[in-house]
């Protein structure tokens, strides 16, 4: 069996926590048992969201103004260097049987996508809005609601290609647990000639899941991020949670842009291609998610 694993920025790093190492570290070592028990005897891909961490490394990258502040991509590769780092000391102390390897991956986008023109991928800390609406005129960012705040939200194209497929189908299939497009991977572009080159954006990490799942035979879909399941009517006075539909009842629209609504994208995508299903649920009970007694599982 083969499978690939999605696990969201923010299941790393819980609402309102500080960005500190402590804290990643602390809800990495807590993550590592349940998702180890889920890789136990399956061929695993586990890719990793990075929105509250490239958010992060960008205001410190500002805060040295003799240099010019780095960009996205740049900040992406930092971002999959420290969480895959921490992934892969936490699960390797739970399973030191089983190879962990992280490796850094380049997701190529379309440099003429629309995304580029319409930022919706959320990144680093929720602001009040009157801070917002400072930083903004300052320093040219787009914002977007998130909760009672306001969070920065920049370009998110669609992936096309995980540049090092081939390389990581290769250690999956050699029994390895992979971590690997963390952040959706480094956004690149391939210039004339063919060479790749870095573009200003951050990359759904769902979707480009989706598409490595796909590419790689998956035989199931995870997507664990920081709420129990998909819910109707979120938002509203009376929500539901959603624990088994068709993927091709959900209605995109209905969920929000930059959160829930990648989460069904990337999933009906990976349905429509294979006929497996997709599991959408929350880090915290992984155990539940994987014998359905919570989440969701999103069927043909």
């Amino acid at each position: 069996m083969r499978q690939v694993i999605a696990l969201g920025g923010n299941a790393l790093l819980k609402r309102g926590e500080i960005a500190s190492a402590e804290n990643h570290r602390r809800n990495i070592a807590q993550a590592a048992g349940p998702l180890v028990r889920a890789c136990e005897g399956v061929e695993t891909a586990l890719v990793h969201g990075n929105g509250p961490q490239i958010g992060l490394l960008a205001l410190q990258a500002l805060a040295y103004a003799e240099v010019p502040a780095y960009p996205l991509d740049v900040l992406g590769a930092e971002a999959q260097g420290m969480i895959g780092y921490l992934l892969a000391q936490a699960l390797g102390a739970a399973d030191p049987q089983r190879a962990i390897i992280g490796l850094l991956t380049q997701t190529l986008v379309d440099g003429k996508d629309a995304a580029f023109a319409r930022p919706t991928k959320p990144i680093g800390p929720i602001y009040p809005q009157d801070q917002a609406l400072s930083l903004a005129a300052a320093r040219g960012w787009s914002f977007t609601m998130d909760g009672a705040g306001q969070r920065r939200v920049v370009a998110s194209p669609a992936p096309l290609e995980v540049v090092e497929q081939a390389t990581i189908e290769a250690l999956v299939a050699d029994g390895a647990l992979v971590i690997c497009a963390g952040g959706g991977g480094t956004p690149v572009t391939r210039d004339e000639a063919g060479g790749l080159r870095g573009v200003e954006a951050v990359i759904d990490k769902d979707l480009v899941a989706a598409l490595l799942a796909i590419r790689l035979g998956a035989d199931r879909l995870i997507i664990l991020t920081d709420v129990d399941a998909i819910y109707g009517g979120w938002g509203g006075p009376a929500p539901t949670a959603l624990r088994e539909v068709r993927a091709a009842d959900l209605v995109e629209s209905a969920f929000a842009e930059g959160s829930m609504r990648p989460k069904v994208r990337a999933a009906r995508q990976f349905i429509e291609a294979t006929g497996h299903d997709v599991l959408i649920g929350a880090l915290d009970d992984l155990a539940g998610l994987l014998d359905g007694t919570s989440g969701t599982r999103l069927v043909a």
